[in-house]
């Protein structure tokens, strides 16, 4: 058997470039399709009602004509919900003023414990801008589905328990539409401008 010329390998080589360039676009293009079906609703397309720190019921339409930033925590959280709380009033402060025409929100994923007043408490540690919202475990469980997050009660072995949850911060613009979210503990460098782009 002759040895195969540089021409055939070289046919090979680009042949099997070719097959990865193809199977990497397709791979990507499912995976993309596979994304945008787990984006957040647009706020128009949520349906709950809450309760805020005040007593006043909020529903996602309240919210339309300005932009809106939404995390999800609960007030005995001992970590991640302060850490995150703290980085929102440190951004909504660099912003200044402008930031006052922002939705500002917290939801409760422990309705049991967070109760208006407890939630009213705890935000009064960070921005004024930041509103609490806590309800019904149904209600609470409708927004988390539109937001496409996720939470869970997870027991502890001294018989209390702790809640996971989706940690990241979701940007909407005025019209309600998805802009971006922000990743826990994100820097600060690229936060900002997230926040920027949805209040434009």
């Amino acid at each position: 058997m002759k040895p195969p010329t540089l021409m055939r390998v070289g046919v090979v080589a680009v042949a099997a470039v070719l097959f990865m360039l193809v199977l990497g676009w397709w791979q990507t293009r499912d995976g993309d399709r596979q994304a945008a079906g787990i984006l957040p609703l647009p706020i128009n397309q949520m349906s709950f009602a809450l309760t805020d720190q005040s007593g006043d019921t909020v529903q996602p339409k309240d919210w339309l004509g300005r932009p809106t930033m939404v995390f999800f925590g609960f007030t005995w959280c001992p970590d991640i919900c302060p850490t995150t709380l703290s980085d929102i009033s440190i951004w909504l402060e660099e912003i200044g003023p402008e930031a006052d025409r922002m939705n500002t929100v917290l939801i409760s994923v422990d309705p049991g414990r967070d109760t208006p007043e407890i939630l009213g408490d705890y935000l009064s540690n960070f921005d004024p801008r930041i509103i609490g919202l806590t309800g019904p475990l149904p209600q609470i469980e409708q927004a988390v589905d539109g937001f496409r997050a996720s939470f869970r009660k997870v027991p502890q072995d001294d018989g209390d328990y702790t809640m996971d949850h989706t940690a990241g911060v979701f940007l909407f613009d005025a019209d309600g539409r998805f802009v971006s979210i922000i990743d826990y503990h994100e820097d600060y460098r690229y936060a900002v401008p997230k926040i920027r782009r949805a209040l434009e």
